[in-house]
Parts: C-alpha cells; sequence; structure tokens
C-alpha cells in the first residue's frame, strides 16, 4: 500500500477523537439526521426490503460468475472504443494511470471522487511523480487542502465545521480578499466553484471511479450529488475510470435496482441528482465528451477475499449506511480507523486489504449491535465477518495475552457443563453479596476496560441455568 496508516495506533486515535469537541459537534450531525433520512424514504417505499434481497442476489451472482462479467465488460468496453487495463496490485494501477498521463503529456489533472484511489494511494504517487492531481468533489477538494485522508466514504469532509472549512480557504486561496465574506455555506460552496471552474476548463486528463461497472454495455456510472464527475469525465481529453472488479454488474436493469437502494440507504434521497452512464470516448456526432476513454479495473487483495470467508464483502456498494448507524463511528469518526475505510464495513474490509497484524484493532471495535447489518442495502453480515476475524487475530496470536488466556480458560469450562455449573455458583453468590447494597460494581478485578467507562449490574444470585431451569418448571 502506498498510504501510511495508523490502524496499529487506533487506541490512541479514539482517545484524540473522543476529547475534540469540533469533531463530535460534527458527528452529532451524522448521528441525527441520516439514519432518520433513510428511515423516511424506506417508509416511503413498500418493497424497500425485496428490493434489498434482489440487491443482495445480483451482487452474489455476479460474482459467482465475476470472470466471465470481467471478460464480457471488456469486450464490449474494447468495442464501443475504450481501452481496458488490468491491475493486479495498488501500485501497478497507479503506474497504468501515471503512464497514460505523461503519454498525454498532461499538465492539469482533474478527479472526480474515487474511494479505490485513495485506496491505490494515487494523488500521492501522481504528485511523486511531478503531476498535480486536484480534487473536484467539493468534499475531496477541501480534504485535499487539508492533507487528509476521508472520514466517510460517501461524505469525505463530514468531520470538519464551517468555521474550519472558511480558515481552509483562507490559508489556501491566497487572492481572496480579507473583506470577503464566507460565514454561509453557499459562499463557501461558490468560493470552491470559482477555483475550480479553471482547473476543469484546462484539464488535460480526467479521472473519476464508478459506481457500477455494467458488462452488458462497457459502461461505466458515477452517481454524483454536484455534476462536478461529470465535468471530469467530459471536459479533457482523455478520460480515465478507476474502480475495483467486484463493482461489475451484468446489465442495466440490474445496475438500475442497485440505484434504487444506494442513494436511499447513502443520503435518505430517493435518487441521486447525477447518474451518468459513460460508454465509450466521444463519437463523431457527440457534442461533447473525452477523445479517449481508458478503464482501470483494480484487483489489489479481491480474488483472495472471493476464495474466502470475506466473500460477502465484496458486494458493498459504497453506500456508507453502515457508518451513519454505527455507534462506535458516532462516537470517533473515520479519522480514528487510520486508513482509508472507516466504521463497521472498513473493520472488515482494511484487514483483508493491509492485514489483520496491521488493522487487528477495528473488528474489535464494534458493540455488535447489528445495526450495521440491519440497514445494509445488499445484506453484508457485517457482524458475523468482524468474528471472523477476531478469531483470525486469536490464532494468529495478535490479541492480548490476557484476553487469549481469558477464553482459553472460559472455553474449558464451557465444554465441561458440571465443572461449568460448579466454577458460576459460588461465582454468582459472591458478586450477588458483594454488589447487595448498591446493586453494581464499579470497579472489578480484570474488568477495567468496562468499570472504567460504566457500572456492572450485580447478580442476583442465580445463574441463567438455575433460572432457566425455574422457569422450565413453572
Amino acid at each position: 500500500m502506498t498510504h501510511h496508516t495508523t490502524s496499529p495506533r487506533f487506541k490512541d486515535n479514539t482517545k484524540a477523537a473522543l476529547v475534540d469537541p469540533e469533531l463530535q459537534k460534527a458527528l452529532h450531525f451524522v448521528e441525527t439526521n441520516f439514519p432518520q433520512r433513510r428511515r423516511n424514504v424506506a417508509d416511503m417505499l413498500p418493497e424497500f426490503d425485496a428490493l434489498r434481497d434482489s440487491a443482495r442476489d445480483i451482487k452474489n451472482h455476479t460474482l459467482g460468475l465475476l470472470d466471465l462479467y470481467l471478460e464480457t465488460f471488456e469486450a464490449r468496453a474494447t468495442a464501443r472504443g475504450s481501452k481496458v487495463h488490468f491491475a493486479v496490485t495498488a501500485e501497478e494501477a497507479n503506474r497504468i494511470v501515471t503512464d497514460i498521463c505523461r503519454e498525454h503529456g498532461a499538465e492539469v489533472i482533474t478527479k472526480g471522487k474515487s474511494m479505490v484511489g485513495e485506496e491505490t494511494g494515487l494523488n500521492a504517487f501522481l504528485e511523486a511523480n511531478g503531476f498535480a492531481p486536484v480534487e473536484t468533489d467539493l468534499g475531496e477538494y477541501i480534504i485535499q487542502i487539508r492533507h487528509e485522508l476521508p472520514s466517510h466514504i460517501i461524505m469525505p469532509a463530514v468531520h470538519l465545521r464551517k468555521a474550519q472549512i472558511e480558515a481552509d480557504f483562507r490559508r489556501v486561496h491566497k487572492d481572496l480578499p480579507k473583506d470577503r465574506n464566507l460565514d454561509e455555506p453557499a459562499a463557501l460552496l461558490a468560493e470552491a466553484r470559482a477555483t475550480l471552474r479553471a482547473k476543469f476548463l484546462a484539464a488535460d486528463v480526467g479521472i473519476t471511479g464508478a459506481n457500477f461497472l455494467v458488462a452488458e454495455t462497457g459502461s461505466a456510472v458515477i452517481v454524483t450529488n454536484e455534476g462536478n464527475g461529470d465535468l471530469t469525465a467530459t471536459l479533457p481529453k482523455v478520460h480515465i475510470v478507476l474502480a475495483s472488479i467486484e463493482k461489475l454488474v451484468p446489465t442495466l436493469d440490474d445496475m438500475a435496482q442497485l440505484m434504487r437502494v444506494l442513494a436511499r440507504s447513502a443520503t435518505g434521497q430517493e435518487m441521486s441528482v447525477y447518474t451518468t452512464v459513460m460508454t465509450g470516448p466521444r463519437r463523431p456526432d457527440d457534442p461533447d465528451g473525452p477523445l479517449e476513454h481508458h478503464i482501470v479495473i483494480v484487483d489489489n487483495g479481491r480474488t483472495a477475499m472471493l476464495a474466502g470467508k470475506f466473500r460477502d464483502m465484496l458486494r458493498c456498494i459504497r453506500c456508507g449506511a453502515c457508518l451513519n448507524h454505527c455507534p462506535v463511528y458516532h462516537a470517533i469518526g473515520g479519522h480514528a480507523y487510520g486508513w482509508v475505510y472507516p466504521g463497521p464495513m472498513g473493520a472488515v474490509l482494511t484487514p483483508s486489504l493491509i492485514g489483520i497484524d496491521k488493522a487487528g484493532h477495528l473488528p474489535n471495535a464494534s458493540s455488535f449491535c447489528g445495526r450495521c447489518e440491519e440497514v445494509c442495502p445488499v445484506r453484508i453480515p457485517l457482524p458475523r465477518l468482524m468474528r471472523f476475524w477476531r478469531e483470525r487475530e486469536f490464532e494468529r496470536r495478535l490479541s492480548p495475552t490476557v484476553q487469549r488466556t481469558g477464553m482459553k480458560l472460559w472455553a474449558f469450562f464451557a465444554k465441561r457443563p458440571r465443572l461449568y455449573r460448579l466454577a458460576t455458583w459460588p461465582a454468582m453468590q459472591v458478586l450477588a453479596w458483594f454488589g447487595r447494597k448498591q446493586g453494581r460494581f464499579r470497579s472489578l478485578p480484570f474488568a477495567t476496560g468496562w468499570t472504567k467507562h460504566r457500572d456492572l449490574p450485580a447478580p442476583q444470585g442465580k445463574t441463567f441455568q438455575e433460572q432457566w431451569r425455574e422457569r422450565g418448571r413453572s
């Protein structure tokens, strides 16, 4: 990976996030707005859950025949004038894009929002090779001038407040008059547009991601709310699409079904403002569009996922619903996760891409409340996949020694029911006696990680097995 990751410092990252007042205010907006928006639009569509089932089935079907659909896509895209490139690694993808830019002598490169571009570290690679890519999505533009990674997969600058963005604009836009009023969001948007307009018109190469790749037509589809992706794709002479292999869908009808759950799950919209289907370069009778159209399809560890326990994660359509509903994300934001993909989907995907040795904390950053799975538009069992990673972490002896010893001790007793009952009964009696006055514990040996932040309810003196037997007799 070309991106530096701070995932191994997750605990330190979370401590800093929890005491950041501006971040906490920004996260409150996510927590209080987006879950309700999703609920509202879902309730308006009686068949929403049926559409989720259909979306899951479409993705499962595609993953089962992924080699076939990749071949079909390449053939159809090539027939329509696109040039298709396959990249096994992030580094190979970056080299392909850079070579295309160098071949065309690109001086100005505009770039639309692309999570896989963040994953490969494309901007840093281009800059290291003498290019100066400019992000055109407003959120991505803001984090680019701040030298940050996205804090959310669809709202990359959601961690920032208006005053912080204003300060960044005044720092970077050197010709900005001191008396220019930037108090309103519309003023900030206008300032960004004025700066980016010149870049759009001067761009030699435009780079975008893709929400979907349609095998039937060889098309790349982007979904935006600003239209900057369209300008990035159509104004330059060369357009490069950078997309990962799981973005394949068989047909336009399949894409349309997925679109019905995407925006509703992401931002609580019935449909995003712009949905653009791009098929090949400009034709003779087209009024605009690129003269060359390149599609770079990236693997970067996904075929390994396809053959293993984490195959379901490849259904992800990057809506961000799991982040919007996750209590852990609401508390710490995206940057605490330390890499490109935050929240529950990041807790599964990041270890798959950079290794459990670097991202072992992330699958443990979950209460397993199940909200992420409940709202996922393609029904990814995120809690189960996080448990898989916890098991893998345990097997590789990456979890703390005390934790492993405790689990082994528990497993020893759990496999021996009589011994388990014999050990738990006196423990319940002792804990019930010590907790009889307040009914809770403010501190317990070997449980400081829990009691440091919350009280532990005291048991009532009977084990679960005893209470179960009593209920069975009544």
